[in-house]
């Protein structure tokens, strides 16, 4: 079976390289984009199978592209993890209600991160 696909959205380019070789390395094929714009092209593209979304983005907040993605056909049911280090209390909710699956408070832990992403794929722990 192919390795499955995630995309990471962070204009953080040392979290987004850090999370990739984590990813990576649990058997994951890893895209990113460090903006908005950019962020739902490669989704177009890629057609990967979970979104890993910051909300601190240039060229269109997270919660913008979340929108922008759940209206698209072709993505709107891809799984989407937002990982933020924004205010859980004010944006938690928001995020569910714009269709994320998930809101992770930066900085994540590992298995905590993994868990969220097995069970979004529906994977075994």
């Amino acid at each position: 079976m192919d390795a499955r696909t995630i995309l990471i959205v962070d204009d953080d380019k040392d979290f987004l390289r850090g999370l990739g070789m984590r990813l990576k390395s649990d058997g994951y094929r890893v895209v990113g984009a460090a903006d908005g714009v950019t962020a739902t092209s490669v989704a177009l593209k890629e057609k990967p199978d979970l979104v890993l979304l910051d909300l601190g983005l240039p060229g269109g907040g997270g919660f913008m592209v979340l929108e922008r993605m759940k209206a698209l056909l072709p993505l709107m049911t891809t799984p989407v993890i937002v990982v933020s280090a924004r205010d859980p209390a004010a944006n938690s909710e928001r995020a569910l209600q714009a269709g994320a699956l998930a809101f992770l408070q930066k900085p994540v832990e590992n298995e905590v991160l993994l868990t969220a992403i097995r069970k979004a794929l529906g994977e075994s722990p």
